[in-house]
């Protein structure tokens, strides 16, 4: 990672159209269905709001004041067990890819899983995103032939789970 200035940080009260700009920019450049999508997910509008509960994280790239990227984790929607996230609304700039930024994020999302108490995680992604689905099977992430929960994200058609 080569500049100083960029760091990985907690999303806070300000950052929310930053945000929704970086994830909604992703969808076009890589032909990704708005409808059933973090696109059209009512949470992509209020990202600090959505992610202030217990057991829950998002974290943002932040150079300099300017947002490059971020994901988060939550427990996953109507599952049946709690011991089950779900890192989800991951997207970056095409600004930092390539940088390692993406995959220290990552990581960063998986520990604090952990530490968090989770037992597994959950994603699910858009076949479009090869790069980001390599780094995911490079995590050790195993592929499923359905999906879990209910993300609401129905036009995700690669989902993916690890135990921690």
């Amino acid at each position: 990672m080569s500049n100083n200035n960029i760091q990985i940080r907690e999303i806070q009260a300000g950052d929310n159209t930053q945000i929704e700009a970086v994830i909604r920019a992703c969808f076009p450049e890589f032909n990704i269905p708005l409808e059933g999508t973090a696109y059209a997910d009512p949470e992509t509008k209020r990202m600090f709001e959505s992610y202030q509960n217990d057991n829950e994280a998002y974290f943002v790239i932040d150079d300099n004041g300017t947002l490059l990227g971020g994901g988060g984790v939550k427990g996953l929607t109507d599952f049946e067990t709690k011991e089950v996230c779900e890192i989800q609304k991951m997207y970056f700039s095409p600004k930092v890819r390539g940088q390692g930024y993406g995959k220290a994020l990552f990581q960063k999302c998986i520990e604090t899983a952990k530490a968090l108490g989770y037992k597994k995680c959950y994603l699910e992604s858009a076949p479009q995103l090869k790069a980001a689905i390599h780094i995911y099977e490079q995590f050790g992430f195993k592929h499923l032939d359905a999906p879990l929960g209910n993300t609401g994200h129905t036009s995700c058609s690669v989902w993916m789970i690890k135990d921690l």
